[in-house]
């Protein structure tokens, strides 16, 4: 089993995680969260959006909770943003869709981290590979990711 190129970064930076291989394809959130048998908030989605020519952002989100894109766009300064491309996610990130993760990003982005993700004590991210993630301590991620800023990004009804 090749040991995934976030898991490697974590290593270099001393942290604590374990690799989770999926025994099947993943298709749905909900499969990944039962596979690791996590609860749906401890699943982190990683999301590139691009905020103009040649500037991105990644926001890192736990479960499936709508962003607040008027927050979002308040946060970045902008008043239109929007997600990126697969082939852009794969030019910044170097990751496929589906399996990005915060670290060994190829060109620069700013790091939003929505806080609901700390609510977890154990969390999951991709691992820069199908099939696998990376399993870690919320605490850790945020100490690992270094100088990132903790927004609320959370729709709510209004």
């Amino acid at each position: 089993m090749d040991q995934p190129p976030i898991s490697l970064i974590l290593e270099k930076l001393g942290v604590p995680h374990k690799v989770f291989h999926h025994e099947r394809p993943v298709t749905s959130f909900e499969q990944a969260a039962h596979d690791r048998d996590q609860r749906l908030g401890q699943i982190v989605r990683s999301i590139l959006f691009r905020v103009k020519e040649g500037e991105y952002a990644m926001v890192l989100m736990a479960g499936q909770a709508q962003i607040s894109w008027k927050m979002l766009r308040k946060i970045l300064g902008r008043s239109r943003i929007s997600m990126a491309t697969e082939e852009e996610v794969l030019e910044v990130t170097g990751y496929q869709t589906g399996t990005v993760g915060p670290f060994g990003l190829l060109k620069p982005a700013r790091v939003l981290v929505d806080e609901g993700l700390l609510n977890e004590e154990e969390i999951s991210i991709g691992s820069g590979m199908r099939d696998k993630a990376i399993i870690l301590r919320s605490a850790d991620l945020v100490k690992a990711l270094g100088n990132v800023e903790l927004v609320d990004l959370l729709e709510r009804d209004t």
